[in-house]
């Protein structure tokens, strides 16, 4: 008797997949997945991608111990088609041209049309060749610089291999390499590569510290959720030295969306006390922490404008620039929050330091307009140069947008700006309290991601 209860057999068990068949199988982001054995279906439910790719993958291999072949695979996942091959051991590779050639050679051999070769699809989906497959022979050598000079550190520094995008850590591909125990580890699929890139975009160099500063004369434009969602998406991924300013010359918000601190000082009490740090000898950062506000793990600070109710005191264009110049000196990234008065001189100092303009509007017809005429106020102003490189959000008011209204704030702004990015409604913004940068949708996190990285690209 067999395992499964059914009588034991001599004769050769029933072959469910050709030597010339590719099985076909789908794995789907709701975790259910599919794939053809024998022209039969055989669908499986899963909680997620990474299970649902391990059971198909279990099934091929159960196909692949029974026959004694190795047998091809071609995966459709939310990310593209890659083609694997399932040995009857149950190792798992990357399908390579070699077993296309070889089933080309055989089939001309045999004088057969062999139409139902492994296809190898070039992707971005695409595993990469294991380093030992290309590494060189033993005792070969690298040849001297061709002008006769000796090599030096520069040049052994030049032939460091570049470093690698890694392994997969989401979806189908994570659980191609847990399922297989690291033979197969396929790098990243096109939105988890697209999400590396948005990273790597937000982490590079600048040439010194820069200043964002978000702008829409009107209230209720978002202006201070994109302040802080910008702040602390550069907070997170480049670690720190990250400031969310708020510039009103009286009382903004920024303060109350934001963390609290076990002090209630703001920029007003900063400005102040600026003296404390102009002796670069003695000057730290540690010491802004009086007057900053922590974000934790978001990794940025933030700088409140004046809470006081009964204070006369306000931020002008000299209290602006000098604390600009403060700042600058212990913040790589500075985004600041402007205030509803362009004529404010606070507000038009903001402007004349930008770095790069974020234009906040939310799909709405009168903070659509508002931006449009600061953009108009500006252009008047002679700042042609800063708005061609200004970024545009748009940022939905609720759940459902008016299709036909955003296209044409598209039109609009996209001919006024490098780029104009849409933001999802999130109801975990709206309470206006502080803001859990991790408690947000993952569709939000990504689109200020997005927007993150592409205002890093102007800087």
């Amino acid at each position: 008797m067999s395992e499964t209860g059914a009588p034991a057999s001599n004769a050769p068990s029933a072959d469910p997949v050709g030597q010339d068949d590719v099985l076909q199988a789908v794995v789907r982001a709701d975790g259910t997945a599919e794939v053809v054995l024998d022209g039969a279906t055989q669908r499986v439910e899963t909680s997620s991608v990474a299970e649902a790719g391990a059971a198909i993958m279990s099934l091929v291999a159960e196909v692949a111990a029974r026959t004694g072949r190795s047998v091809p695979v071609q995966v459709q996942d939310p990310d593209g088609l890659w083609s694997l091959l399932v040995h009857p051991d149950g190792s798992v590779e990357e399908a390579s041209a070699a077993l296309a050639e070889t089933r080309g050679r055989r089939s001309q051999d045999d004088g057969a049309d062999d139409t139902r070769q492994v296809q190898v699809v070039p992707s971005a989906t695409a595993v990469s060749t294991p380093a030992r497959a290309v590494g060189r022979t033993a005792g070969s050598r690298v040849a001297a610089p061709a002008t006769g000079a000796f090599p030096t550190l520069d040049d052994l520094l030049s032939t460091r291999r570049r470093p690698v995008s890694g392994y997969a850590d989401q979806g189908w591909r994570k659980g191609i390499r847990r399922v297989t125990g690291g033979l197969i580890s396929p790098g990243p699929g096109r939105s988890e590569a697209a999400y590396r890139n948005r990273i790597t975009r937000i982490q590079r160099n600048f040439d010194g510290p820069k200043t964002i500063v978000v702008i829409n004369p009107k209230g209720g434009a978002h202006k201070t959720t994109a302040t802080l969602l910008i702040a602390a998406t550069f907070g997170i991924h480049r670690g720190g030295y990250t400031l969310a300013w708020d510039n009103n010359e009286t009382r903004g918000t920024l303060g109350w969306r934001s963390r609290p601190a076990q002090h209630a000082n703001t920029a007003v009490n900063l400005a102040q006390d600026l003296a404390r740090f102009a002796d670069l000898r003695t000057a730290r950062v540690g010491d802004l922490d009086d007057y900053v506000r922590s974000q934790a793990s978001a990794q940025f600070d933030v700088l409140a404008s004046d809470e006081d109710a009964a204070s006369a005191a306000s931020i002008d264009a000299a209290a602006f620039m000098a604390l600009h110049r403060t700042l600058s000196r212990f913040y790589r990234v500075l985004v600041v929050d402007t205030g509803n008065n362009m004529r404010a001189s606070n507000w038009q100092a903001a402007v004349a330091v930008a770095d790069q303009l974020v234009i906040v509007s939310t799909v709405r017809e009168d903070t659509a307009q508002s931006a449009a005429w600061a953009i108009d106020a500006l252009r008047s102003a002679g700042y042609d140069d800063l708005l061609r490189t200004a970024v545009t959000v748009l940022s939905a008011p609720e759940p459902k947008v008016d299709k036909q209204l955003r296209k044409r704030l598209h039109k609009h702004f996209g001919a006024l700006t490098r780029a104009v990015l849409d933001v999802p409604h999130d109801k975990r913004l709206i309470h206006g309290g502080p803001i859990e940068f991790a408690a947000l949708a993952p569709a939000t996190r990504a689109a200020w991601l997005d927007v993150t990285a592409t205002v890093a690209d102007g800087l």
